[in-house]
C-alpha cells in the first residue's frame, strides 16, 4: 500500500482523525494481523471521536464561560456548601436542559455558584447542547448597545435559540423599563423551547411551588431546579 498518497487523500478530503490513526496503525506490527474489515473500523471510530471532540471544543468557546475548566467531575461535595449530591449529579445528566426547564442556582458569595454553573453548562456543551453565559451587567450592557447599533434582532435571536442560556450573579440592582422588558420577551420566547440556569445570591428562601424552577440553594445548599410544567420532582418520569 503507498502510504504518502493515503494520507494526502485522507487529509484532502479533511479526515485528519482517520489520518492520524493510519499512522499510528501503520506503525504497530500487531495491526498487520488485523482483517481489513478491523482497520476500517478503528479509523472511523477515530475520526468520529476526532469530530466529537472538535464539536465540542467549537461549542465551548461559543458558551464563552467564565470558568471553561470547570467540571463536574471536578466538584468536592465535602466542602462546607452542603451541595447535594444526588441532586447534583442528576442535574448533570442534563435531562432538565432536554426538558426545557429552568435552574436557580443561590447561595451567598463565595461558595462556588459561578463556577458550579460552569461546570453544568460545560457538560451540556459535552453532551451536545449550546451554551451561551453572560453576567448580567455584561448581558443588559450589551442588549443596550445592540438597541444602537442595528444588532439587536440578531443578538436577541442568538439568546433565544441556545439550548441552555447561563446568567450569571443576578444582583440587587433595579431594572430598566427597556431591561425589563428585553428580558420578559427572551424569557417568554424560550418558555418551552430552551432552558435558563440563573446564579443569584438574592431568592435565597425555599422557592414558590408555582415556580417552573429546579433550584439549588446553597450554605444550607440545596440545588433546586425548575418544576417541569408537569407535576413532580426533578427525578419524576
Amino acid at each position: 500500500m503507498l502510504t504518502h498518497p493515503t494520507l494526502d487523500q485522507l487529509r484532502a478530503l479533511k479526515l485528519d482523525g482517520m489520518a492520524q490513526a493510519f499512522v499510528e496503525l501503520e506503525a504497530q506490527e500487531m495491526s498487520r494481523d488485523l482483517a481489513h474489515a478491523e482497520w476500517l473500523a478503528l479509523l472511523l471510530d477515530r475520526e468520529a471521536a476526532n469530530r466529537n471532540t472538535r464539536r465540542f471544543q467549537t461549542r465551548l468557546s461559543a458558551a464563552r464561560l467564565r470558568h471553561s475548566q470547570a467540571a463536574i467531575e471536578d466538584v468536592d461535595y465535602r466542602t462546607p456548601r452542603r451541595l447535594d449530591k444526588a441532586l447534583f449529579q442528576q442535574l448533570a445528566t442534563c435531562r432538565w436542559i432536554a426538558e426545557h426547564r429552568g435552574l436557580l442556582v443561590t447561595g451567598p458569595c463565595g461558595v462556588g455558584k459561578s463556577w458550579l454553573s460552569c461546570a453544568l453548562a460545560q457538560k451540556a456543551c459535552r453532551d451536545g447542547y449550546t451554551v451561551h453565559y453572560a453576567r448580567v451587567p455584561r448581558l443588559f450592557a450589551d442588549l443596550d448597545l445592540a438597541h444602537g447599533d442595528g444588532r439587536f434582532a440578531r443578538l436577541f435571536r442568538m439568546l433565544v435559540k441556545v439550548d441552555l442560556l447561563v446568567i450569571d450573579d443576578w444582583g440587587p440592582d433595579r431594572l430598566s423599563a427597556t431591561q425589563r422588558r428585553d428580558l420578559m420577551e427572551i424569557v417568554e420566547d424560550r418558555h418551552g423551547r430552551g432552558s435558563i440556569l440563573i446564579t443569584s445570591q438574592l431568592l435565597r428562601g425555599a422557592p414558590r411551588k408555582s415556580c417552573n424552577a429546579l433550584t439549588i440553594v446553597m450554605q444550607s445548599l440545596a440545588i433546586e431546579t425548575p418544576l417541569s410544567s408537569r407535576s413532580g420532582s426533578i427525578g419524576s418520569a
